[in-house]
C-alpha cells in the first residue's frame, strides 16, 4: 500500500473566498469545482507530506497549512499586492528555511516558505 495524495480539508460557508489567495496569488489550479467542495492543486508532481507540530518553529504559533513555493519574494508581494497582512517574517529561520506567516480569507494561518 501507498498513500498517493494527501489533502487538507478546510470547513468554510464560503468556498469561493479561497479563490482569491489559493489561485489568484499562489497561482494554484483550480483541480475541482462541485459547489459543495473546490479543490486547488498543481498539475506537477508534488509531495505528500503531513507534519505534526507542538510549535511553529522560532516561538510562533503552529500554523494551519504549510505552503512550499519556488520564489517567496514574489509570493511575499503577491500577498501584500492583494491586501493580506502578514502576521511573521519574513524571516530567516535557523533550520533552512525562509519564511513568513499570512491569514488566509478563512481565517486560516498559512506558513509560505521557501528552503534556501
Amino acid at each position: 500500500m501507498k498513500v498517493r495524495r494527501i489533502v487538507a480539508n478546510i470547513e468554510t460557508q464560503d468556498a469561493a473566498a479561497a479563490k482569491r489567495f489559493y489561485q489568484n496569488v499562489l497561482g494554484l489550479d483550480m483541480l475541482m469545482d462541485q459547489g459543495w467542495i473546490v479543490t486547488y492543486g498543481s498539475a506537477e508532481k508534488m509531495q505528500v507530506q503531513v507534519s505534526f507540530m507542538v510549535q511553529g518553529g522560532s516561538g510562533t504559533p503552529v500554523p494551519d497549512l504549510s505552503i512550499e513555493v519556488d520564489d517567496l519574494e514574489a509570493a511575499l508581494q503577491g500577498m501584500k499586492a492583494a491586501g493580506f497582512a502578514i502576521e511573521y517574517g519574513p524571516a530567516d529561520e535557523p533550520w533552512g528555511v525562509r519564511r513568513f506567516y499570512v491569514r488566509d480569507p478563512l481565517g486560516r494561518l498559512v506558513n509560505i516558505l521557501s528552503h534556501r
